[in-house]
């Protein structure tokens, strides 16, 4: 939140796929907030989940806002294997809130909406541009190096292939 700009451009070092997921929860009925606020309490304790146990495979990840009534958050993956296993682990958190999401499922319905999307972007689908800004979304996920590295224009950033491709 107080990070300090980084002067002048960069792009994110990711290397390789990048595994992207999109998730997020809508408030249909402000008054039915024994029912939405469950939900918003449970990501930030299952981010924190993660930050303890990096070997997860969780490499970063941006909290948003839409509108007074959507919160979603951008997340970044080691791979989608890593994302699944921690979706169905049943020592970790995720699955106990979704068995408790499911169980109230009829009530809850009309109060609060759930989403997600999930993207596996091959290497030279993706790339990153940042100008004068703390590290955030990918490069906080995977940290930055200056442009020249990939280069100035969008089009040569995305025609980097790194050494493991």
């Amino acid at each position: 939140m107080f990070a300090k700009p980084i002067p002048g451009r960069t792009t994110a070092a990711a290397e390789g796929d990048v595994v992207v997921l999109l998730i997020g929860m809508r408030i249909n009925h402000f008054r039915g907030v024994h029912h939405w606020l469950p939900v918003l309490l449970a990501m930030p304790r299952m981010l924190r989940e993660l930050r303890r146990d990096r070997s997860r495979g969780l490499l970063g990840c941006t909290l948003l806002s839409g509108s007074p009534r959507t919160y979603y958050v951008v997340q970044y993956w080691e791979s989608k294997e890593k994302l699944y296993a921690y979706a169905a682990a049943p020592d970790m958190f995720h699955r106990r809130a979704w068995a408790m999401i499911n169980r109230k499922e009829k009530k809850s319905r009309q109060h609060v909406g759930l989403w997600h999307e999930t993207y596996v972007v091959p290497e030279g689908g993706y790339e990153s541009i940042y100008a004068d800004m703390p590290l955030y979304g990918l490069a906080a996920a995977t940290g930055s190096l200056p442009i020249e590295g990939r280069g100035r224009r969008a089009a040569d950033r995305f025609a980097h292939r790194s050494s493991a491709g």
